[in-house]
């Protein structure tokens, strides 16, 4: 009988918590300097993890958690990618 697969999991940068990948968004640093949204998860670079509650992302803006993990600053495109229309 085979086992199950254990299921990647990550830490949000705004409330620590572990999750799932799938339910975290990733934004990486790319090798040139650029920071994006990784919508595949596969794109090279220094990536960062968090959640698609708005309150953790207002937490991640307001605490620079994003900036810090990813040694850069994170532009305001990517901020906007990440919020949900309101």
């Amino acid at each position: 009988m085979a086992k199950a697969r254990r299921q990647p999991t990550r830490t949000c940068v705004a409330c620590r918590q572990e999750a799932g990948k799938a339910e975290l968004i990733r934004v990486v640093r790319s090798p040139e300097g650029g920071v994006a949204v990784d919508v595949s998860g596969r794109m090279p670079g220094r990536g960062a993890y968090i959640h698609t509650d708005p309150t953790c992302q207002e937490t991640a803006r307001k605490r620079r958690a994003l900036d810090r993990a990813l040694g850069a600053q994170v532009p305001a495109e990517v901020w906007s990618q990440l919020s949900p229309p309101r």
